[in-house]
């Protein structure tokens, strides 16, 4: 079964920004790897971002923070950012952020 990619604004706006075109293309084939079997691939994340999955993508540089729903066959990605633990800039303190402001949904449990 193949799944639909939904990429938030967010998301699209940092893709967008990254001026390595290569590694921009590596983060774009990654993503686009989400149609199939996404919910095997990368890592289930927990605590506040329980229910969304990450995925790295040009080497480590990059990870992708989505949420997969199965009902609707889409997978949601939320954000594109790289993980720089301590920095304002880490990709789950974004995930994080979005979350407290609501500008993300949080998984339904089942």
């Amino acid at each position: 079964m193949k799944f639909t990619i939904v990429i938030s604004e967010l998301a699209q706006a940092t893709l967008n920004s990254v001026t390595d075109r290569g590694e921009r293309a590596k983060v774009i084939e990654k993503i686009d790897g989400l149609a199939e079997e996404p919910e095997k691939q990368g890592k289930s994340l927990v605590a506040e971002l329980a229910g969304f999955r990450s995925v790295s993508a040009a080497g480590q540089r990059s990870r992708i923070v989505y949420q997969v729903k199965e009902q609707q066959v889409t997978v949601h990605v939320v954000a594109v950012g790289r993980h720089q633990a301590g920095s304002k800039r880490d990709i789950y303190k974004l995930a994080r952020k979005l979350l407290d402001q609501r500008l993300v949904k949080p998984p339904k449990r089942e």
